[in-house]
């Protein structure tokens, strides 16, 4: 059976993006966090709500199940009778879902450790099982792998065995204008699966809290099915989150939601030591501003080690204030933070410089878009670049001033 992707973007086109937080985007706050408030969702739904936007906003922020969970806890209580028929629908897809994707991870881990490749699996069905125990419990469209770097052929390899096909091009389009993100995409055309290989977490104009090298060293596993499973160790999964949440500027509910669930069901971690890591690649505030987007929406408290930090951190606070409050007074402009969300990763102005400098050295997908040339003067795009981002910008700020 095929379940197309339609109740599993990522994002969603620009007419159906909600266009308020409001009481919808409270209630979510309420029943996403990791121990819902089902008495304040309570008096929300009894004063009235938009079950429509409310399930678009649920689809968007990626809280659905939470949602739907929380909904029929309280007896689906003022919840008209079709809303209801919708919700259990959503519930029925994404289960069957969630079961056809965690099914295609156990294979894909039997694979790849009978050929001998390295591997660790997070976010997905991972997260969901590691955070919720219910592979069910979280919304995820894909399967996120790293490998090593040295190793990254030989897995585009065995996944093209499988079936799957690269998402963006050929080998040779994806190394010259993709590698700096350090990541390729592959989907199965039969089932629409996905899978997003890694070997690194970011791209090479940031810095980030965790590094592979970390990962290879500290490995634990997660039960999915029968199978065991290579992930992340805790330690190293909080410093993931915390980059990955900070890298896309915290804009979907459901990453502060793992973020908070992570410090609820693991209260005893080494949360100073863990910042200590993130700071020693220039990230300390990512862990910082995990856990204060973690209290500010999903009520969950900083841990106590990190209260001091985040006191004498204004930059940390600004960020809070605005990027929570960006979410409850409804979805910025996508088209505001493209390429750029990712220097929140940047503690210090000399490293936004550079990576700013590195972006604009660095050939992408973009250029090639632009101006398609043969690959034999690929090359060529290194010295364009720099010219092509400029007329864009000069061009920009032309249309600014005559508006």
């Amino acid at each position: 059976m095929v379940f197309r992707l339609a109740l599993f973007r990522k994002r969603m086109p620009a007419s159906a993006r909600p266009s308020t937080g409001s009481v919808e985007f409270k209630l979510l706050c309420l029943v996403a966090r990791p121990e819902p408030d089902l008495g304040e969702a309570r008096k929300i739904l009894s004063a009235g709500v938009d079950f429509g936007e409310l399930f678009r906003l649920g689809e968007y922020h990626g809280v659905r199940p939470q949602l739907v969970e929380s909904l029929y806890r309280m007896s689906w209580e003022v919840v008209p009778e079709a809303t209801r028929n919708t919700f259990e629908n959503f519930r029925r897809v994404h289960g069957a879902r969630a079961l056809l994707v965690t099914r295609e991870l156990c294979r894909l881990s039997e694979v790849f450790a009978k050929a001998g490749l390295r591997f660790a699996t997070f976010k997905g069905p991972t997260l969901a099982a590691l955070l919720h125990g219910d592979v069910s419990r979280r919304e995820y469209v894909d399967v996120d792998i790293i490998v090593p770097k040295q190793q990254i052929d030989d897995a585009e390899r065995l996944l093209g065995g499988l079936g799957y096909r690269a998402a963006d091009g050929t080998q040779a389009h994806r190394q010259a204008f993709l590698a700096h993100l350090r990541q390729y995409a592959f989907v199965h055309p039969d089932s629409d699966l996905a899978v997003d290989l890694h070997w690194s977490f970011t791209g090479t104009h940031v810095p980030f809290p965790l590094t592979p090298a970390a990962v290879w060293q500290d490995l634990d596993t997660v039960l999915i099915g029968n199978r065991a499973v290579p992930t992340p160790s805790i330690e190293n999964l909080a410093l993931l989150l915390a980059g990955h949440g900070t890298k896309e500027a915290w804009r979907c509910l459901g990453w502060t939601c793992d973020f908070a669930t992570l410090i609820d069901r693991y209260p005893d971690l080494d949360w100073l030591g863990i910042h200590e890591r993130a700071r020693a690649h220039r990230c300390g505030d990512t862990i910082l501003l995990g856990c204060a987007m973690a209290q500010e929406l999903a009520g969950t408290p900083v841990p106590r080690p990190l209260l001091g930090l985040l006191e004498k951190s204004d930059r940390v606070r600004f960020l809070v204030a605005r990027l929570a409050g960006d979410l409850r007074e409804g979805l910025p402009d996508p088209a505001e933070q493209e390429n750029f969300s990712d220097f929140h990763l940047c503690e210090r102005r000399i490293d936004k410089i550079e990576g700013a400098l590195r972006l604009a050295l660095t050939r992408t997908s973009g250029d090639y878009d632009a101006m398609k040339l043969p690959q034999i003067l690929w090359p060529v795009y290194y010295a364009t670049r720099p010219f092509r981002l400029a007329a864009k910008a000069l061009t920009a700020l032309g249309r600014r001033a005559g508006s």
